[in-house]
């Protein structure tokens, strides 16, 4: 689904600078959908992303549908709801991921193999200075059984490690570009996602709350005026200065060549 979600914002996106050097992009930095919201319609209220969970909805819920005897929007308006809805729960590793700092899991990783060097220390120093050959043999056999599983263990979460953070550079060069410029903050990647994912709870609730009013009045339904109001190349609905910003709000990553 968050594919899907990509897909649908860079296609608006496209749409809306069609005859412009930025109407053909071939993508955009993730940061880019914290600024959907920005970008509002006539009523002040409903944003850019209100619409494209609209058109996900309806694209989803026709999906689930399509083998249905009855055609019923309403319904396949809930269906449509329900699947990007539980997008916030599909992603919830990454909100996880996101409250995380990389250099506190490397200073903790490292911790524990200054430990083991420091349990092999104090074994070692029992050993010289046991008077009892016999008794004195037991605590060094038990640690050294003990610190043989532990470096297998630190080595093992080592090697986590080292596939975690080269796994996080190649998803943040493939969405930023250059991974270069994201050194200092690693998995800053992970926090512009957490913080979306918060920001598309609210307007699928919102947008949930629309459709119910749709339901009952055909005058509170806004998707044609939205598809009037944003598939023309910036008309008399949206100002001029939100052209500009919806300009901004969809750079050119990286060219078709590159990718």
């Amino acid at each position: 689904m968050f594919l899907k979600l990509l897909e649908a914002v860079l296609k608006t996106g496209n749409r809306m600078n069609v005859g412009t050097n930025r109407g053909d992009a071939h993508a955009f930095k993730l940061d880019t959908l914290l600024k959907l919201v920005d970008v509002k319609g006539a009523d002040g209220k409903t944003t850019l992303l209100h619409f494209v969970v609209q058109e996900i909805i309806r694209s989803e819920g026709a999906r689930l549908q399509e083998n249905s005897s009855t055609n019923d929007d309403a319904k396949c308006r809930k269906l449509g709801l329900q699947v990007v809805s539980a997008l916030s729960s599909e992603l919830s590793n990454v909100k996880k991921a996101a409250v995380m700092d990389a250099e506190v899991l490397s200073s903790d990783v490292s911790k524990l193999s200054r430990g083991i060097e420091n349990i092999r220390d104090i074994v070692r120093l029992n050993e010289t200075t046991s008077l009892d050959e016999t008794s004195g043999r037991k605590f060094p056999n038990a640690m050294n059984s003990f610190m043989k599983r532990a470096e297998e263990e630190i080595i093992r979460i080592q090697a986590q490690e080292s596939v975690a953070l080269s796994l996080v550079k190649e998803i943040t060069e493939y969405f930023h570009g250059n991974s270069a410029k994201e050194e200092a903050h690693p998995f800053r990647i992970f926090m512009v996602v957490r913080d979306f994912l918060t920001i598309l709870d609210r307007v699928c609730k919102e947008v949930g709350m629309i459709n119910e009013r749709t339901i009952v009045s055909s005058a509170h339904k806004f998707p044609s005026r939205l598809i009037q109001c944003y598939s023309k190349p910036w008309g008399g609905c949206i100002s001029g200065n939100l052209h500009r910003r919806m300009m901004r709000a969809f750079p050119l990553m990286l060219d078709a060549d590159t990718r």
